[in-house]
């Protein structure tokens, strides 16, 4: 039975509220998630909520266990680096229709975002720069017109947001992820799609290899 109309507009707004906590680390991985704490912290109905959880379930932020209830689902990092294997071949291509697509206007905010990076990484502020890490790739993303790839890659990159945002704050990962965005920039303001594509998949070959290394002493990801 589909969902009442007003019911189902709750139910969508639960959902876009506790994926952005999820996604913008107020909710843990592994952290639960009760329904009744749930709906009054978003001023919804318990079942607004739960059908919220089972959405986003669907989506790979929630783990839902019988009998226990639910918890914001942690992404192994074996798992992490396979998305992004996944990201490297997809936001190549919007890179690459980005460069095809961008206008004058699009430059300019692009080359902003650029600016405002480098002034980041200048002023070792490591929280701005991961925000605008973010923006970025956003943005290429929203120019490059590839909705389809779009919806994809919203969904992949909401899994690994914890794992992005370790990897922001290793010490120095700025400074070599730097110069790798501002060849993605570059590229896509001169139009060159070949090029952008290119610069697009060596910087997330860079994020795989920085993963990779991130994995504990004790062996390669076991268990994960």
């Amino acid at each position: 039975m589909r969902p009442h109309l007003a019911e189902a507009g709750s139910t969508a707004s639960a959902t876009d509220a506790i994926r952005a906590a999820i996604t913008g680390g107020s909710f843990a991985p592994n952290q639960r998630l009760v329904e009744a704490e749930l709906a009054e912290q978003f001023g919804t109905s318990r079942a607004a909520v739960r059908n919220a959880l089972i959405e986003l379930a669907t989506e790979g932020l929630v783990e839902r266990i019988q009998n226990r209830g639910a918890r914001v689902r942690a992404v192994p990092l074996a798992e992490a680096i396979e998305i992004t294997e996944v990201r490297m071949v997809l936001e190549g291509l919007c890179a690459a229709k980005a460069a095809e697509r961008a206008t004058e206007e699009d430059h300019r905010t692009l080359e902003g975002i650029g600016e405002r990076m480098r002034a980041a990484v200048a002023g070792g502020d490591p929280l701005t720069y991961s925000a605008l890490n973010q923006e970025l790739h956003g943005r290429i993303l929203a120019i490059s017109g590839q909705r389809t790839a779009c919806a994809v890659l919203d969904r992949l990159r909401a899994q690994q947001v914890h794992h992005q945002f370790r990897l922001a704050m290793q010490p120095g990962r700025p400074t070599v992820s730097l110069p790798q965005h501002l060849a993605v920039i570059e590229a896509v303001r001169s139009g060159d799609a070949e090029a952008a594509e290119a610069a697009m998949r060596t910087h997330l070959a860079s994020v795989v290899e920085a993963l990779s290394e991130s994995a504990p002493p004790s062996g390669p990801m076991r268990g994960l």
